[in-house]
């Protein structure tokens, strides 16, 4: 089975502050493990990480009079360091892994082609996706939904920190929020829960595309029946 994984920036953190570190040995190290486990199944895994940890061009925007589109390509190039981060700490692990980037940087990693990247999917290697989409105005939550689209991806894994799967509202916020086994898109939609973005959903919707979202340390348990919550397409 192929797995794609959306990773956020924040997750690379662990439970450390943005001024006590951009990342968390033991949480990369609960990663590794985890999408070893994941491949040692037999599953194929690619992952979509955002920035989050290092820089939020939405931050920027508010702080200096910037354009939306330089701030956001500045989060992209957050992501593409996460990723070599993931990448290099992968390896050491004995795990070998690719980086593709949607803008291109030959000289760190690969150049995102679609074709060479399910190549070495199907050679067993994991594949990290960074830079988004490449292009403004759309979140790693978006670029998850395309590249597990364009990967041919059978499951798309969202994972969550500090939740075990979507709730009715901020389980940190709302003592009566409830965790939700399953749900289709448009009530996503409609609610304005936090599954993922708003654009994400809707294009998982239009495709016929199933999300199982998970608290990050079950991602090696995101295939499980009863872990985490599934947002139907319809």
């Amino acid at each position: 089975m192929r797995l794609l994984v959306k990773l956020s920036g924040e997750a690379l953190r662990g439970t450390l502050s943005r001024e006590e570190g951009d990342y968390d040995e033991p949480t990369l190290a609960g990663i590794v493990g985890q999408i070893k486990t994941l491949r040692d199944g037999g599953h194929q895994v690619a992952i979509v990480v955002g920035g989050g940890n290092l820089f939020r061009g939405s931050e920027l925007v508010h702080k200096l009079t910037i354009e939306r589109s330089t701030a956001d390509y500045i989060g992209m190039l957050a992501t593409v360091q996460n990723a070599l981060v993931l990448r290099d700490y992968f390896e050491s692990k004995g795990i070998v892994t690719r980086v593709a980037s949607a803008i291109s940087m030959n000289l760190v990693c690969e150049e995102y082609v679609p074709k060479r990247a399910m190549r070495h999917l199907e050679k067993g290697r994991v594949v990290i996706f960074a830079a988004g989409l490449g292009a403004p105005f759309f979140t790693t939550d978006t670029t998850a939904v395309q590249r597990a689209l364009e990967m041919r991806a059978d499951v798309l894994v969202m994972t969550k920190n500090g939740v075990d799967g979507l709730y009715t509202a901020d389980p940190d916020k709302d003592p009566t929020a409830t965790k939700i086994a399953t749900i289709t898109a448009d009530e996503v939609i409609k609610r304005n829960l936090k599954a993922a973005d708003q654009a994400a959903i809707a294009l998982a919707r239009a495709e016929g595309m199933t999300l199982k979202i998970v608290g990050l340390p079950d991602l090696h348990h995101a295939l499980d029946e009863g872990i985490g919550s599934i947002v139907t397409p319809s």
